[in-house]
């Protein structure tokens, strides 16, 4: 068993991640961990589950969570009552946290005592244990109360490891790294002075008295003081030609990365609740680890909005990281949103992450995309483009080196990407969605109420996001149970008012969709859906425009391509009919009703009163 809360909290056994229910269970887990065998009373689990707001059941609530995590954590690892508090005991389990502390103390010995090649192995192993910003995935209160102290503690390791390699005269490769760094941190003294001697290795006197000033100028600004002695030495050793001559460089470490330079690792967090898409993970997995690398080597991961093509990706790419030493490149394109991010910025950003300052990126598109492949050029690395609008907007973020894999997820196909490898992502069926849902709330919670957890999963149209808020807003209230959800869904009037919990909207996803349609699109996905037929045919386009059978059949194949349409027959393209999928035709009914004002009489006959 290992516990990790070094980036995303969560537990596993072997290869495979223990499944939890939620934040709120991931913050018992972690406030246990990080008590280092210490009790924990209930007062202050309570507030750092629900800080100063806590539930009237909130005992009740804690019990659960603490039950679930004995039964999913099972043999070896013990959650104890103590008193007015809980104890965990992990046996013979690992914390990465206590592995960091290991290695970094290792490193640090082994840095006092003049060996510095051991000292910078132990230090880039420490290192090399976070995966991200710390406790990522548990409650605001527990995140406040601890995400500081990880950050400082990450950091202050980090300075050691930098010191470490200028002893053994990798200055070079450190530059761009630690100009990095003293961006993101600029009255970080210890940083600033890193750089300064780095710089000064490489014969740039002028950039190292520069980052001096320049950190004189903030330290002014921000806190009205002045450099503390250690950097104002540096300074003054600078200026009287005496800094630390840089040592001989040390030899090639085994088994380093390709890359010396910056690692960028921009991947988001995984969710720890993915179930099912165990066919398409499976692909994703196989073309991103092929050997050797697909021509082209890149995926895209298609399907309409909400369906969980983004989970995926990033589940696959979270799976597959150890194949990529080089890092890890993220960008959300913003075309799931409708606004879609120029190309231009989005090469700013990844070059400023491979370390070039601001000063040395390209201010034309064309010499920016040059750049960036030739910094590529012989790297391994994982590029994922998620939410692309299209092909325009991905084109210039494409890798030139075969040994760098690119995912892309998009609405849309990407037919000019000749060659890709293409997934498509369904609605989940009905076992994916139980699953999914169990994940998140706890399967003895489906088992209990199995028939209602059935309309759940059916009413949600097995969409992966509309599960996801359902499952979440029964996770938030305990109290509710899944048949009074599933009486709440079953009005269509307010279903898409029920699928919404903050950022997760399934209205809003919909909606960036359809506003991508031209003006006769939008028309059409709102007379279509007042047919009452399940099914039609797609002259039944042209009909209700009023226009003509080929005009018709374009706007159709429009829909089909925006994901608002689903093909559910089709004669080599002659004959063929369309279906909505169920939250697709209550949202195109909801904006009839909003622009339209139509009413259905009869048998699905259209009549349009007003405009």
């Amino acid at each position: 068993m290992e516990f990790r809360v070094l980036g995303p909290v969560g537990a596993w056994r072997g290869d495979g991640e223990v499944a939890l229910d939620g934040a709120k269970q991931r913050t018992v887990l972690a406030a246990l961990l990080l008590a280092e065998g210490r009790t924990v009373p209930d007062t202050r689990l309570c507030e750092l589950l629900w800080g100063e707001r806590p539930p009237a059941t909130f005992a009740a609530q804690l019990y659960n969570y603490v039950s679930r995590l004995r039964k999913y954590l099972g043999a070896g690892v013990d959650i104890v009552r103590q008193w007015s508090g809980y104890q965990i005991r992990i046996g013979t389990a690992r914390l990465d946290l206590d592995e960091f502390e290991r290695l970094a103390e290792a490193g640090r010995e082994a840095l006092r005592g003049g060996r510095h090649g051991e000292a910078a192995d132990r230090l880039h192993a420490a290192m090399g244990l976070w995966r991200g910003p710390a406790l990522s995935n548990v409650t605001e209160h527990l995140a406040a109360a601890e995400s500081h102290r990880m950050a400082e503690l990450r950091m202050a390791v980090l300075e050691s490891r930098i010191e470490a390699d200028l002893l053994l005269g990798r200055h070079v490769r450190l530059v761009p790294e630690i100009t990095q760094l003293v961006a993101e941190h600029p009255l970080h003294e210890g940083l600033r002075g890193q750089l300064m001697t780095a710089l000064v290795r490489c014969d740039r006197q002028a950039d190292a008295l520069a980052t001096y000033h320049e950190g004189r100028r903030v330290l002014a600004d921000e806190l009205g003081v002045d450099p503390g002695p250690q950097l104002a030495e540096t300074y003054r050793a600078i200026l009287a030609g005496t800094p630390a001559p840089a040592p001989a460089p040390a030899p090639a470490v085994v088994a380093e990365p390709s890359w010396h330079g910056v690692r960028p690792a921009m991947l988001p967090p995984g969710v720890g609740d993915f179930a099912g898409r165990e066919d398409e993970l499976s692909g994703l997995v196989r073309v991103l680890t092929a050997v050797p690398p697909a021509r082209p080597p890149v995926a895209v991961v298609t399907g309409m909005a909400g369906v969980g093509k983004s989970t995926l990706a990033l589940h696959a790419a979270h799976l597959t990281r150890a194949a990529f030493p080089d890092g890890q490149l993220y960008a959300d394109l913003g075309g799931a949103r409708g606004n879609a991010v120029e190309p231009y910025d989005v090469l700013g950003w990844f070059l400023r992450s491979l370390g070039h300052a601001e000063s040395a990126i390209p201010k034309g598109l064309d010499e920016r995309v040059r750049l960036y492949r030739s910094q590529l050029a012989g790297r391994r690395l994982l590029v994922m483009l998620d939410g692309t609008a299209n092909y325009a907007q991905v084109s210039p973020l494409l890798p030139g080196d075969p040994g760098c894999q690119v995912i892309v997820t998009s609405r849309l196909r990407m037919p000019e990407l000749a060659g890709a490898t293409s997934i498509e992502v369904g609605t989940l069926n009905r076992e994916q969605a139980l699953a999914l849902l169990g994940r998140i709330i706890g399967a003895e919670r489906v088992a209990e109420e199995a028939d209602a957890a059935n309309r759940i999963v059916e009413l949600c149209g097995r969409l992966s996001l509309g599960v996801r808020v359902t499952g979440s807003r029964l996770l938030a209230r305990p109290h509710w149970s899944l048949g009074y959800l599933a009486d709440r869904l079953a009005d269509e009037r307010y279903r898409l008012d029920e699928l919404r919990l903050g950022s997760m909207d399934v209205r809003e996803r919909l909606d960036s969709s359809y506003h991508q349609l031209a003006d006769l699109g939008q028309l059409a996905l709102r007379r279509l859906a007042l047919l009452r037929a399940p099914a039609f045919p797609s002259w039944a386009t042209a009909e209700v425009l009023g226009i003509s059978r080929h005009a018709g059949d374009e706007v159709g194949e429009n829909l089909v391509d925006a994901r608002l349409l689903e093909i559910v027959e089709s004669d080599g393209g002659r004959r063929q009919r369309f279906r909505f999928h169920d939250l697709v035709r209550v949202f195109a009914r909801e904006k009839a009703d909003q622009t339209d004002r139509v009413l259905v009489a009869g048998a699905g006959a259209l009549s349009a009163v007003g405009s």
